[in-house]
């Protein structure tokens, strides 16, 4: 077999045995030379190796801090949920609980009230700049007719104008087409109250010599329109007179804040029917300022 080999392979067949040899058979301190020789050799291969591990090692624990971290966002993504959700309920809640609040005190104030009314929610408002109206749930198949008065417990509101089966539209007060009787409550001075570009009342025709003032509130007369006695319309903002005017004016803030209703009574029938009723008696409205439209 051995003279098969070709010269070249028996050559370093032969050194590889000499070397081993060498290194087995030579004294301690050769061997010791040839290990001081093979330390640089050694520091030289295992400082790349070091290098690949640390970085091995880097790379390692930046996809632990990468899945972690992913792992806080998620969590922070549905905590945020659950924090929306939360306050959605709570502003649901808060609005359920302010309504039920008004609308015990609409009731309240519905089973004092001598006049027969009926409750209604408010569903639309009129988008143009041409009219002043709010449109409500009930209708012709409540027993809702035109000019029948529109009020909360805080004052008068309008009166209703048109109606449907189902809903009705209601004249703000602070409509320039709308007109209704009105008393300055203090000095007994009748007038006329109408509304003003200005989203405001207005009460004219008072006699020049009336003694009114501002502050003085002005209420519903009860003798025209679909309004008892006593509804309280608003109070004197500024007073209106002209020399060589017959007659003066005054402006009126309402007492209700028209943007901000959102429960009324419609009043069926103003009086009683067997007239037994004084009729100069006032309601008097709830004075509170949670029924005044946020007033």
């Amino acid at each position: 077999m051995l003279r098969a080999l070709t010269s070249t392979t028996r050559l370093i067949l032969l050194l590889l045995a000499l070397l081993l040899s060498v290194i087995f058979l030579l004294p301690k301190q050769t061997r010791d030379v040839l290990q001081a020789l093979g330390r640089p050799a050694s520091y030289i291969i295992s400082y790349p190796l070091e290098t690949l591990a640390s970085v091995h090692r880097r790379t390692a624990e930046v996809w632990q801090d990468y899945v972690a971290l992913r792992h806080v966002r998620e969590e922070n993504r549905q905590l945020r949920h659950e924090l929306e959700a939360l306050q959605r309920q709570n502003m649901e809640l808060r609005e359920l609980a302010g309504s039920s609040y008004r609308l015990a005190a609409l009731l309240e104030f519905k089973q004092r009230f001598t006049p027969q009314t009926v409750a209604a929610q408010v569903i639309g408002r009129d988008a143009s700049n041409w009219y002043r109206a709010i449109i409500v749930n009930k209708g012709e198949r409540d027993g809702i007719r035109p000019e029948m008065g529109v009020m909360t417990p805080a004052g008068v509101v309008g009166r209703v104008v048109k109606t449907g089966p189902s809903s009705s539209v209601v004249l703000l007060v602070t409509d320039r087409n709308n007109a209704i009787t009105g008393i300055i409550q203090r000095s007994r001075d009748e007038g006329i109250v109408e509304g003003t570009l200005q989203g405001h009342a207005r009460i004219k025709y008072l006699p020049l010599l009336a003694s009114v003032r501002v502050g003085d509130v002005v209420v519903t007369s009860g003798l025209t329109g679909g309004f008892p006695r006593g509804i309280v319309i608003g109070t004197i903002q500024s007073l209106e007179k002209e020399e060589g005017e017959l007659f003066q004016a005054a402006v009126i803030q309402p007492e209700v804040d028209m943007t901000k209703v959102e429960e009324v009574l419609v009043i069926t029938v103003p009086r009683p029917l067997d007239g037994s009723a004084d009729p100069r008696s006032e309601v008097k409205p709830i004075a509170s300022e949670s029924n005044r439209g946020g007033r």
